[in-house]
């Protein structure tokens, strides 16, 4: 294959995890509120009220102790559309963002409104919150806002024209079933990642069982991917063929469990200075974590040939070849 004349590679990829939060005294009674169909706000020092709540008054600087009801009703004070939701927005047809300044309160909320049309939304409209089916104690506990006639509603006036909600009070509502004190947020990034011509070449490389890097034309050193030198700043030119042996360098060994782990701990995360590279790059090590070390030499496990692409996952691993341990003073200065 004529890598030098390909196009460089392009590919969609996703970062994700779940990040989970203690919610302390004031947002736990504004998410326990949420899930029992009560909206919460702050009176702070000033007597405004802060929805969603604040933890500490931004005047006094004390903390929030005391939460009112507002009304799940409430006025659009700014707007945009969305015409083609994202994977994960609060609703999967057109809708507008909106900061929603509930009656009862004196800031504004940011939510979605499902207007139908760009032509239904507008400043000054007034909007009413539409519960989830099922709620948890989570913001999307308000699946989104939706347009409802009316003037402003009094702020113990909790309805919001749901006859399924009991009316609340001025004070902090009684609230059913255990408080809620953490919430898990998934977070997700999506996004098309685009080679250089360097990289492409690398990864057409990897498809074929080969580990290429290139030298830097004014320090000479070899970086495996290839990479604008970080020394000199000049981009890497000749391609130099890489063993895929190596020495580890540093290590560190995983013994803590996470979601989407897909490897059972103990394991090593290495990094690996490959023979003829000037920069290690990080792999797993197989075996005993125990008797993973620094200068221990070790070799790629490639992958069923079969299955190999334009990915770094062509190598599985590395696993200790049992030859000597490299001296030191060959990888002191990747530490």
């Amino acid at each position: 294959m004529d890598t030098a004349s390909a196009p460089p590679l392009a590919a969609p990829l996703d970062i994700a995890f779940d990040y989970t939060r203690s919610l302390g005294p004031v947002l736990g009674r504004f998410m326990t509120g949420l899930r029992d169909r009560r909206v919460l706000g702050a009176r702070t020092a000033d007597g405004r009220v802060h929805v969603p709540p604040l933890e500490y008054d931004p005047m006094t600087h004390t903390p929030v102790t005391e939460l009112v009801s507002v009304s799940p009703t409430g006025t659009v004070t700014s707007w945009t559309w969305t015409d083609r939701p994202l994977d994960g927005q609060p609703l999967d047809r057109p809708f507008g963002w909106a900061l929603i300044r509930l009656d009862g309160a004196d800031t504004a909320l940011l939510h979605a409104v499902d207007a139908g049309t760009r032509e239904s939304m507008r400043t000054g409209m007034r909007v009413r919150v539409r519960w989830a089916a099922e709620r948890s104690g989570d913001i999307r506990d308000i699946a989104c806002f939706e347009p409802g006639p009316g003037p402003p509603r009094a702020p113990d006036d909790t309805t919001g024209g749901d006859p399924g909600s009991a009316p609340g009070t001025n004070s902090d509502p009684a609230t059913s079933g255990d408080p809620v004190i953490g919430i898990v947020t998934p977070i997700r990034l999506s996004y098309t990642h685009t080679t250089s011509a360097e990289e492409s070449r690398y990864l057409h490389a990897l498809a074929e069982g080969r580990l290429l890097g290139q030298r830097c034309p004014a320090c000479r050193k070899v970086y495996v991917p290839p990479r604008v030198c970080p020394a000199d700043g000049l981009p890497t030119e000749e391609e130099v063929p890489v063993r895929d042996h190596g020495t580890v360098t540093t290590f560190c060994v995983v013994n803590v469990p996470f979601a989407g782990q897909r490897l059972e701990p103990p394991y090593v995360v290495a990094q690996v200075l490959l023979d003829g590279a000037d920069i290690p790059i990080p792999h797993l090590i197989l075996g005993q974590a125990g008797d993973v070390r620094m200068g221990m030499r070790v070799a790629a496990v490639w992958r069923d040939p079969t299955t190999w692409t334009t990915t770094p996952e062509n190598i599985a691993h590395f696993r200790p070849t049992g030859e000597p341990d490299a001296p030191y003073e060959s990888y002191q200065e990747h530490l």
